[in-house]
């Protein structure tokens, strides 16, 4: 899953001391391998390494037991990235004389453990810490590049399933494509490619792809505002698929118009889905964005949590997730930072949440891992605390870089961006089957429309999911205003209380059990056909329910009968008629009077929570009004009902 190799810069310790010596002070009396040395350091401070190193050869030549010029040339190596070749020269030297600088075990180690010489660093970083009065600085990166050593040894001993499959020609191309996201349905595969030119080396675009026929058509341009003659990148869908975040590193002066004007390096944009096209993108402000680097985006399923990257001020290391959270006025809050179980006093970045909403995939060169970036999943406990981060082991890290991670709404596949051997070229996405260990919970989702239940026409109506054993609330979505379009998750072995409400119809509700669910992998298809107030207008009130045979509100019911009591609350002037049904088992007077007390027990509690009793009436009506014949237990379940009826407005 390499993405990038970066060969690490080191500081010459040992040349930048010894090149003040006398003459007489050198590891050797050879005067002539003296001034070969001493024109080699010329070179070298002037940046002419090839001189440099024809210097140090001839050095070497005179005395092969001169160790300064085989430090030079290991740096020079280091510098010029021959890697392979700079270890050579450091055993060399370390051959002479190990006793000559502590520091050259340090630097070996260092450029061992960027090739991934896991077991020869190990013994070097060893050695070098068995010296005293060590730089705190190179003790304790040693110690932890130890630590990245160990690990590292028994990863490889114990892999993990991984076999990568390009995603084809229909991503694919000769040039970079990095940065995926998908929808949670799978069927929205969004990315980032550099279409970069001989003039402009970066030109980063997006570009959007739809599963047909479980197969990903030929990619296009996402166009429609979102992309310009700047940069776009790291893209985050929401889950339903309405709402875009991305990054534009625009000038402060809006270059590209006043869609892109910034608050600092880059920040974070938004754009909303109407109908098919994006609506004009917006920047998400200062509240969010600062005159540092902000990047990374990525949208929670619940819509309620936007986390992202950034290397502002009051951070735990070089650049830190961080995270906001949507206000109950609709504004964004100020950022927090997600606290040291995860950030370190490195580097931090390609935050991705799954739909699940306790599972968190991310990137870190400050864990123990393979020694670069790695990914890493942490999960979020029931009192919404951040566990233990868990390197997701090799091959699929590496001791190169790894990021760009994205996990699939079922929680099964995984993406990523790589330049392995035997790609389209340059960075190619990739995907694999995620090994179980490293899953999230599982999830479903209801998906339909929402329309005018007379017109047909579609509506943009808003979404409140909820957990009906904790009453909270789950999600919060809107429907596309110019489709009706919507999806929702729905992490399962829960259940659900949906409420759908626009202004100007009766309110929506749904109910979904998910305990138990035998096929994990169908969602739900529904639409939802919206009345408007009007007088004679029904609703059913799926979401109140009873103990059997009797007429106490269970506790569950309580999430409805709120979203009843503000609906007649905003709308003041209605008047409604409850009305209890009951299947046809048992004795018809007494099921008349169990659905009248059922309908009074709702009369009840809207009364009780500031509802004026003169705008509500009760009645029972038994078994006489069923919807389906009562043939059947499931029948006879939808039978078993409690309505309220516009009486007047």
């Amino acid at each position: 899953m390499k993405k990038f190799i970066l060969p690490f810069v080191f500081s010459l310790f040992i040349i930048a001391c010894k090149a003040q010596l006398a003459p007489g002070e050198y590891t050797t009396t050879n005067k002539k391998a003296i001034s070969a040395f001493e024109k080699a350091l010329e070179y070298y401070n002037n940046r002419n390494d090839e001189k440099a190193l024809e210097e140090l050869k001839k050095a070497i030549e005179k005395d092969p037991m001169f160790i300064e010029p085989h430090l030079l040339t290991a740096q020079i190596y280091t510098d010029g990235g021959k890697l392979q070749e700079a270890i050579t020269e450091y055993i060399k030297a370390l051959e002479i004389n190990p006793k000559f600088d502590k520091k050259t075990y340090y630097l070996l180690a260092n450029i061992e453990m960027t090739l991934g010489k896991y077991a020869d660093a190990k013994k070097d970083y060893e050695d070098f810490l068995k010296n005293k009065n060590l730089h705190p600085d190179s003790k304790e990166t040693a110690e932890r590049q130890l630590a990245n050593c160990n690990f590292a040894i028994e990863a490889m001993k114990n892999p993990v399933p991984f076999e990568p499959k390009s995603m084809g020609e229909a991503i694919n191309s000769s040039l970079d494509e990095y940065f995926p996201a998908i929808t949670a349905d799978d069927q929205t595969f969004l990315y980032t490619r550099n279409n970069r030119t001989e003039q402009i080396p970066l030109q980063e675009d997006f570009l959007v792809s739809k599963k047909v026929n479980g197969a990903w058509t030929p990619s296009v341009m996402l166009g429609n505002g979102i992309n310009t003659p700047g940069n776009e990148g790291a893209p985050s869908i929401s889950a339903d698929g309405q709402i875009l975040f991305f990054i534009a590193c625009a000038e402060m002066d809006g270059t590209y118009g006043e869609t892109r004007k910034g608050f600092g390096s880059c920040d974070i944009f938004y754009s909303q889905k109407v109908g098919n096209n994006w609506a004009r993108p917006y920047n998400m402000g200062p509240v969010v964005n600062s005159k540092n680097w902000e990047t990374q985006p990525c949208f929670s399923a619940d819509g309620q949590t936007l986390y992202f990257v950034s290397n502002r001020p009051g951070g735990v290391g070089a650049s830190d997730i961080w995270f906001t959270t949507l206000q109950a006025d609709g504004s964004w809050g100020s950022p927090v930072n997600l606290g040291k179980k995860v950030n370190t006093p490195g580097k931090e970045e390609s935050v991705y949440i799954h739909p699940d909403g306790k599972t968190l995939y991310f990137s870190s060169n400050g864990h123990v891992g393979m020694g670069k970036l790695d990914i890493y999943v942490v999960r979020k406990d029931a009192a919404g605390e951040w566990g233990t981060p868990v390197n997701l082991g090799y091959p699929i890290n590496t001791y190169g870089d790894e990021n760009s991670l994205l996990v699939n709404g079922g929680g099964n596949i995984a993406y990523f961006a790589s330049n392995r051997a035997g790609g389209m070229g340059g960075l190619d996405l990739y995907q694999f089957e995620l090994p179980k260990e490293a899953r999230p919970e599982t999830i479903t989702y209801v998906k339909g429309k929402v329309y005018d239940a007379k017109t047909k026409q579609p509506l943009g109506a808003h979404f409140e999911l909820i957990d009906l054993e904790t009453a909270k609330q789950v999600i919060v979505s809107d429907a596309n205003s110019g489709n009706g379009e919507f999806l929702v998750t729905l992490p399962i072995e829960r259940n659900y209380a949906l409420n759908v409400s626009q202004s100007g119809y009766l309110f929506y509700s749904e109910n979904f059990s998910l305990k138990g669910l035998v096929d994990k992998s169908k969602p739900f298809l529904m639409d939802v056909p919206m009345v408007s107030i009007d007088t004679g207008s029904v609703v059913e009130l799926k979401n109140v329910f009873f103990e059997t045979a009797k007429f106490d509100l269970k506790p569950e019911s309580k999430v409805e009968l709120d979203k009843l009591v503000s609906f007649l609350t905003f709308n003041k002037t209605l008047r409604i008629q409850l009305s209890g049904h009951t299947d046809n088992v048992g004795d018809k007077k007494s099921n008349q009077l169990l659905s009248q007390n059922r309908a009074k027990a709702v009369y009840d509690y809207l009364a009780a929570h500031g509802i004026d009793a003169k705008r509500l009436t009760f009645v029972g009506y038994g078994d006489t009004r069923p919807k389906v014949p009562n043939d059947s237990d499931a029948n006879r379940a939808i039978n078993r009902r409690t309505e309220f009826k516009v009486v007047g407005k």
